[in-house]
């Protein structure tokens, strides 16, 4: 399992693979998840139960996004459903820096629904 995760993220180009490690790392360390690998997509839980997961298309002009479980029960800018009944995404531009802050806010709504 440990070598298919790494190597998800080892075989994506720059600056995409930077971008992705390092939400990677603020996930298991700020966030305090547990990494997995399900559907060939790491995968993050909390308490057990998904939380959120990465996603990377090349085929989509090197689409970054964090797709959380829950994030149809919370709203915030910039986290979208775009169809999906109950996943909504917050899309990474790897070019720009990422919203801590943002991803902090909603991580943290995201936590309190886990806690019932």
């Amino acid at each position: 399992m440990e070598q298919s995760l790494d190597n998800f993220f080892l075989k994506i180009p720059e600056p995409q693979q930077s971008t992705l490690l390092f939400l990677r790392q603020f996930l298991i360390e700020e966030i305090k998840l547990e990494e997995s690998w399900k559907f060939n997509t790491p995968f993050y839980y909390y308490k057990g139960k998904w939380f959120c997961y990465l996603s990377y298309s090349a085929k989509r002009k090197h689409e970054i996004y964090i797709g959380f479980v829950r994030g149809y029960q919370i709203e915030y800018p910039n986290l979208v459903g775009e169809g999906r009944k109950q996943i909504k995404v917050y899309r990474i531009n790897p070019e720009k820096d990422i919203d801590i802050r943002a991803l902090k806010k909603i991580t943290d709504l995201l936590k309190k629904l886990y806690e019932y």
